[in-house]
């Protein structure tokens, strides 16, 4: 049965033709990194950056928001490769969605196929760059490649969005990567 799912929701983009463009919550996301900058603690930034991905993961259609939905669902039950075939025909239907790249960037990831991670992450960011957690994963991701001064900066244009984030305690084990260079 998840096969016919998944044959079906591949087949959708015939059916749906063109993918609309992804909503823009340039403004309202603008406005939270602003108020995740001015977090008095953790668990205030926590609350905030969990608010940002209700926009990050806003599709641009009905047929979008279930690709995604479902590739997620499917990451979170470690079905990676559902996972990919959902994310693939989601890229595929929707390429200027920044979120669809981001969310097989982080299958790859998981998969710790960092090579196959690292471009998809790219263009969420070249689609929406001021995309913490696309930032924020190019930084895991680089690190996972042993790049660690290139991951030493992508963290840093991550943490200038969001202090907060869970990852600036790597900084100082990448920060001496970039100085063993």
């Amino acid at each position: 049965m998840k096969h016919v799912i998944l044959a079906l929701m591949i087949s959708g983009p015939a059916m749906a033709q063109t993918c609309p463009d992804a909503p823009d919550h340039s403004e309202a996301l603008s406005g939270l990194i602003e108020a995740v900058q001015a977090a008095p603690n953790e668990r205030k930034a926590r609350q905030i950056s969990n608010d940002m991905w209700q926009y990050w993961a806003d599709a641009p259609d009905a047929y979008a928001q279930e690709l995604l939905d479902e590739g997620m669902s499917r990451r979170e039950a470690f079905d990676y490769d559902g996972a990919m075939v959902a994310l693939d025909a989601l890229v595929e239907y929707c390429p200027d969605y920044a979120e669809g790249y981001n969310q097989r960037a982080f299958v790859n990831f998981l998969r710790q196929d960092f090579a196959a991670a690292l471009p998809d992450l790219d263009r969420a960011i070249e689609l929406s760059p001021r995309h913490v957690a696309a930032i924020a994963g190019r930084a895991l991701t680089l690190a996972g490649m042993e790049r660690r001064a290139e991951a030493a900066l992508s963290l840093r244009e991550a943490l200038a969005l969001n202090p907060w984030l869970s990852e600036r305690h790597l900084l100082p084990s990448l920060e001496a990567g970039e100085q063993e260079l």
